[in-house]
Formats: structure tokens, C-alpha cells, sequence
């Protein structure tokens, strides 16, 4: 299921006895689609990793997205990582015996105006730079190649080998591969701290105890700002709220999952469809609203027709959530074990509204199920998938902003990569932590901060 995990649950069922090792190679920290896909892939070099993820294995956003497995409508610089990641997707049932409900269905975008069509015009010249199997429909063929769609669409861009995949077998599915070649599977376990020797890592401090290694990821979604600030590293990111739900008893609907203006769906493996709102997402207003202002201003001013600025609980709550703590104090991490927030019911509701008029079938459909998350955004919408520059041996991916499942394997991978000092399988500069100001000057403090503790 799609459905998020309580936020009680502590360690995940799947892996109970779960000793942590006192020495390991590298240490990942979170087990969402990235950790655990980095986690295979080192464990498939023979290298020694542990997997520590606070509460469940893709509790979070690993398991509430809308599962699409995507190349068109990315960034240019996210491009070459996509069609690496998707290369993965169609190999991980045959090379690593997992389901992941992987189906290369493709994907189709609908356009009601110009604006919307200008858009996929757009995509469609990437696209085609990237030699992407793609084919544009005007307002007849439309019709023909989408029976049931009864919207005013005047374009549509469909690229057939985009997919999809299901959210809450992807990730464990992941996870139990890299448990099968070596990787400790350890949840319920958070990481409060890191520990040099002579300016390198040298050791993690959990909750459990401390574990030695040479190396650190931390892929810890929308925890990894607070993680990476308490060892006086800025990294610019921020949350956005996403809402998605759960319809049954839709008949005659196609396979390859659909969006437009102000909808999306995917056809899931149990047979209902997840749906959720498109181009309309909500950015709650917190204390780093306005710490990082100056970064996301510039993204704010591009996008605001699809933010929904919100002030409320989370404010306070973030207000309360300490910035700093030793390594042998409790973290946030061990009080809030999973992000669960409350869905925004009216998204949902007005996404299966406006699904009923482009496609009838889903007129009568009722929502039985509604879920949220919190997207880790970074000022321009890339993640960071780097080394941390003045802490040898500490690596940072995250940032996804809302594209992390359908390019995790790939991520995964290029993070093994780095890591292990491998030959990249694409060119990691787009990625490049450096490219954020405010982590420059952080970086400069921590490069000499690093020397003092060496």
C-alpha cells in the first residue's frame, strides 16, 4: 500500500534483530529509496554498509509519492541521471529477484492552454536532445490514444519509456536485496552525531551505541537540513507538502499513468489508482521560511502559481525542535520517528473533481484513502549528491524536490560511486554541493573547524 506508516512505530517488522555492527565501512544514514539503493549497490562491490534509519525503511516519502518513474518534464541537469535510474528499473526484478511493480507503461502529459502547452513543448526539446522515444498528439489524437478522455485537450506529449512503480514495495524491496549481499538493515535506530580522527569520520554515535567507519551518507530526506546543521553545515532546503489519495472502482482506464493541468493518476498494482493534485503543492511556513529566504526567493518568484503558502502547527513545532545537542543527548530524531502529516483533504478532493471531467470513469469514484508528505526542495530544485567538502569521508544526498523516487536507483548508484571512488555512470557537477552560496561559506567554516578537530 501507499499509505503512510503510524508514527509510533519504531523498528520495522521487517528487520527485528538487527545487531549493529561495531565497525563497518559506510555508515547510511535513513533508509528511504536513495539509502537503501546506495546501500545495495556498495554491498554489491563487497563493501561493509549499515543502513540506520530512525523509524521505518520508506516510512516517509519513499512511500507517499505518486510512484512515477519519469524522464520527461526533468531538468536538463537531471536528465542523463534519469535514464540511468530507468535503465535500473527495468534490470532490478531479473538482476537482484525483487518486485518493485516496475511496468514500463509510459507516461502521458495533457494540455488544456497555452501556457500548459508551451511547457510541454519544452520537455518535448529535451526530450528529443536525449533521444527519448516520444510522441506529441494534437486534439483529435488525443481522443484515439486515450479512449475515455473527455477534457478540452488541445496537446498532449507521451513518452513510452517512462513507467511507473509502487512506492511501498520499491524501497523494502531494495532493502532486503541489500540485506541478501551483507548490508545491516538497523531501524528504529537514529544517528545523533558523527566522530573525527585526525579530520576524517571515523565513527557514527547512535541511539544503540557507536558504530566505527570511514564513511558517512546522509540521505535523511527532509531530516537532512537539521542533521547536517548540527555539525555546523548550512544546507539550504525546505519543505513542501504534498497530498495524495486513494480511489477504487474505476473501470476502463489505461495502464500508463496520465496528468494534466490540475490532476494526475496512476494505475496501481492492486487495481484502484492513486490520484493527487498537479502544479499545486503547499510550502508551510517555518522558521527557515525566512533564514533561507535569500536562496528560495528566486524559486518563489518562478513557481508561485503552484505553491500554497500556509503559517500553522509546523511553525511551532520547528520553532521548538533544537538545532544543536551533543552526540550522547537524545535527538529529534528519537521523538519524532516519522513525518505524518495531516492531508490536505480539499487538494484531494478537487484533484478527483477535476478527474471526473477529463475522464468520466472516475466521475463516481470515492476517495478511501488520503495520505501527505514532506518533499525535501532545494533552491533550484536539484538534489545534492556530493562529497561535503572539509569532512573527508562524509557524503550528502538529498534534496530531491519531488523527484527522488523515480531517480533513487540512479542516485543510489552515483552515490555508491563517489563513495567507493568508482568511475561515475554520469557526470556528477550538476549535483555539486558547492553550487549553494550559503553551503560555501558553511563549508569554508567546517573546512577549518575539521582541521582544529584533526
Amino acid at each position: 500500500m501507499d499509505s503512510p506508516q503510524t508514527a509510533t512505530a519504531a523498528a520495522d517488522p521487517r528487520y527485528p534483530d538487527a545487531a549493529l555492527p561495531g565497525e563497518t565501512d559506510v555508515v547510511i544514514v535513513g533508509g528511504g529509496i536513495i539509502g537503501v539503493s546506495a546501500a545495495l549497490f556498495l554491498a554489491e562491490k563487497g563493501l561493509r554498509v549499515c543502513v540506520c534509519e530512525k523509524g521505518r525503511i520508506a516510512a516517509e516519502q519513499s512511500s507517499r509519492n505518486w510512484g512515477w518513474t519519469r524522464q520527461m518534464g526533468r531538468d536538463p541537469a537531471e536528465m542523463p541521471l534519469a535514464i540511468e535510474s530507468l535503465a535500473i528499473w527495468r534490470q532490478l526484478k531479473q538482476r537482484f529477484g525483487i518486485e518493485v511493480g516496475y511496468r514500463e507503461t509510459g507516461i502521458t502529459y495533457l494540455c488544456r492552454n497555452a501556457r500548459e502547452e508551451e511547457k510541454a513543448h519544452g520537455w518535448a526539446a529535451i526530450g528529443k536532445a536525449h533521444n527519448l522515444p516520444q510522441r506529441t498528439l494534437g486534439a483529435r489524437e488525443i481522443a484515439a490514444f486515450l479512449p475515455g478522455a473527455a477534457g478540452d485537450f488541445t496537446f498532449a506529449l507521451h513518452t513510452s519509456s517512462d513507467g511507473r512503480a509502487e512506492p511501498s514495495l520499491a524501497a523494502p524491496a531494495i532493502a532486503d536485496a541489500a540485506a541478501r549481499r551483507g548490508a545491516v538493515i538497523a531501524t528504529g535506530c537514529a544517528v545523533r552525531g558523527i566522530e573525527t580522527t585526525n579530520g576524517r569520520i571515523s565513527a557514527v554515535v547512535t541511539e544503540k551505541g557507536p558504530i566505527r567507519c570511514t564513511a558517512v551518507i546522509v540521505a535523511g530526506g527532509a531530516w537532512s537540513r537539521l542533521f547536517m546543521g548540527n555539525l555546523g553545515i548550512s544546507f539550504p532546503q525546505l519543505k513542501v507538502l504534498s497530498a495524495a489519495a486513494r480511489v477504487d472502482d474505476v473501470q476502463g482506464m489505461p495502464d500508463m499513468p496520465v496528468g494534466g493541468g490540475d490532476f494526475a493518476f496512476r494505475r496501481r498494482l492492486d487495481g484502484g489508482f492513486t490520484i493527487a493534485p498537479r502544479n499545486v503543492n503547499i510550502a508551510p511556513l517555518v522558521p527557515d521560511s525566512f533564514r533561507l529566504l535569500p536562496d528560495f526567493l528566486p524559486a518563489f518568484l518562478r513557481t508561485w502559481r503552484e505553491l500554497r503558502l500556509r503559517i500553522g502547527r509546523r511553525f511551532f513545532t520547528e520553532l521548538a525542535t533544537p538545532r544543536r545537542w551533543a552526540p550522547d543527548q537524545p535527538s529529534p530524531f528519537e521523538s519524532v520517528r516519522i513525518l505524518d502529516p495531516a492531508p490536505p483533504k480539499t487538494l484531494n478532493r478537487k484533484a478527483l473533481a477535476a478527474l471526473g471531467r477529463a475522464f468520466p470513469a472516475f466521475a463516481n469514484a470515492r476517495i478511501t484513502q488520503s495520505w501527505a508528505g514532506l518533499i525535501d526542495v532545494t533552491p533550484d530544485e536539484i538534489p545534492v549528491i556530493d562529497a561535503v567538502d572539509g569532512w573527508p569521508g562524509l557524503y550528502l544526498a538529498s534534496g530531491f524536490s519531488g523527484h527522488g523516487f523515480g531517480i533513487g536507483p540512479g542516485a543510489g548508484l552515483l552515490m555508491s560511486q563517489l563513495v567507493s571512488g568508482d568511475v561515475p555512470c554520469v557526470d556528477p557537477s550538476p549535483f555539486r554541493f558547492s553550487r549553494f552560496a550559503s553551503s560555501e561559506r558553511a563549508l569554508s567554516a567546517n573546512t577549518a573547524l575539521a582541521a582544529e578537530r584533526g
